[in-house]
């Protein structure tokens, strides 16, 4: 490993021990906390009053180096993942800072600095496997705003219930029946498909596939935020969200295009929760519609065989008129035990046009369980274990067929040297250990068979070490 490489894991140290130990004079048990396999945070005086307004602040830093040895490739083309043995890293810091301005109305920003080097520069894969990655654009630290957002809480009757202090959330009791309106920069998953088992790649699974649906292509920048206003309806165990975000002005791009009417992301939910035996789960069913000017996969086949454009991006070169995009899906949780929880996701798009946002994948199926230490004594600890299995549409299928490349994947290496299609498959385990107060120290391991598709390459494995810290 290089110098460049040390570095992140050093700042990641450093901010590990200043975070445990200048907050650590006040703090709990934590197992509810991590019973709930979310933040690892526990009962820091990090709220207060500033200018006479309610505020708080919260903090992260996270790093988590991955490698793989050789894997056995018949041929690769200009986006396969890589065959020799690889290393790569991501290193993120956050600031949460969180000020209510009025009784019900709360104001967020969230500073970021990250920086990183993805496998095979961020290609060969469906289901990529960690989620800090498409922000990294290399070893050189990049700041940037991740999230500049408002939220107002409109209650009405009901019971009351108290949301606590944690990273953009100050202290607040609210009533079971409100809407809430958040309008800003944040991102389309702060909002939609959240779960308790498999959401945040900093302190859960790390693949794509556990952060949410794969082949749910929810509007976003490079990064992974966007810009728009979403709304949730909060009924009892019922709620209704639904938003508008803004879309990239090229697929894939960094930059968001402005104009909200013509180019955009459409999503709706509907979620239940309940109690089984006194244990939480929930359902939830999720639509989404994009609209922005993307490349349809037959005219892109097309093209390929009428200009012999084998081993090309030639979306590049039908991507003229607007297109719609949909897709929906279906998923579901439940705590089988105080410790002990499965989850499940589903979810299909229609295939015909390319990636807008996300990855390449058109349907996509995940399964697991999240589990803490109670049993073996270490109640801080998780453990999780997961298979998912992604899919391509007949349309993106075909393209790569006839010799086409994709935004992320295109193994095309010649004639008769186009993808084997077989379902992209993959298998992860992690386990966290709360080394000190608020500082977890984790590995994860990754099985992938058919990486982007093909079954000409693979399998891998995929081992990865991961230390985070909150404040």
């Amino acid at each position: 490993m290089t110098r460049k490489f040390y570095l992140p894991l050093l700042l990641s140290i450093i901010c590990t021990f200043l975070g445990a130990t200048a907050f650590a004079q006040k703090a709990g048990s934590g197992s509810d906390q991590i019973a709930t396999f979310a933040s690892p945070i526990q009962d820091f005086p990090t709220e207060g009053e500033l200018f006479g307004l309610p505020v708080n602040i919260h903090g992260q830093t996270t790093y988590i180096n991955q490698r793989y040895n050789n894997f056995t490739s018949s041929y690769s083309g200009p986006n396969s993942l890589n065959a020799q043995n690889s290393m790569s890293y991501t290193w993120s810091g956050t600031l949460f800072f969180g000020a209510r301005v009025a009784p019900d109305t709360d104001i967020y920003f969230n500073p970021e600095v990250i920086s990183g080097v993805p496998f095979s520069g961020l290609v060969g894969l469906g289901g990529f496997t960690n989620g800090e990655g498409s922000k990294a654009t290399g070893a050189q630290a990049k700041f940037y705003s991740a999230r500049a957002f408002v939220r107002q809480t409109f209650n009405q009757e009901g019971d009351k219930v108290v949301l606590e202090n944690e990273a953009n959330q100050i202290t607040q009791t609210v009533s079971s029946n409100r809407v809430v309106v958040t309008a800003g920069q944040f991102s389309t998953l702060d909002i939609f498909d959240d779960s308790r088992y498999a959401k945040d790649p900093r302190i859960q699974f790390m693949n794509w596939g556990n952060m949410t649906y794969l082949a749910y292509d929810y509007a976003a920048d490079a990064r992974g935020y966007s810009t728009g206003l979403a709304g949730e309806w909060y009924l009892e165990n019922w709620v209704l969200r639904a938003s508008r975000m803004l879309a990239p002005k090229n697929p894939n791009g960094r930059d968001l295009n402005w104009q909200i009417f013509n180019t955009y992301g459409d999503q709706i939910e509907v979620e239940r929760q309940h109690n089984i035996a006194d244990l939480p789960g929930k359902v939830s069913v999720l639509a989404y519609r994009n609209r922005m000017i993307l490349a349809r996969f037959s005219d892109a086949t097309n093209y390929v065989v009428a200009n012999n454009a084998q081993g090309t991006q030639a979306i590049n070169n039908v991507r003229s008129n607007y297109q719609y995009k949909t897709g929906v899906g279906i998923h579901g949780e439940q705590a089988l035990t105080k410790d002990l929880g499965i989850y499940g996701r589903a979810f299909t798009s229609d295939g015909h046009t390319e990636t807008m946002s996300f990855t390449e994948a058109d349907n996509s199926i995940s399964v697991g369980m999240g589990m803490n230490g109670t049993s073996w004594k270490r109640p801080s600890d998780t453990i999780g274990i997961s298979m998912m299995q992604n899919g391509l549409s007949s349309f993106r299928r075909g393209y790569l067929q006839a010799g086409g490349v994709s935004y992320f994947i295109g193994d095309y290496a010649g004639a008769g040297q186009t993808i084997s299609y077989r379902p992209e498959r993959i298998g992860e385990v992690y386990y966290n250990a709360m080394v000190i107060k608020n500082v977890l120290a984790g590995l994860n391991f990754q099985h992938i068979n058919n990486p982007a598709y093909n079954a000409a390459r693979g399998p891998l494995n995929i081992l990865s070490f991961r230390i985070h810290a909150e404040f």
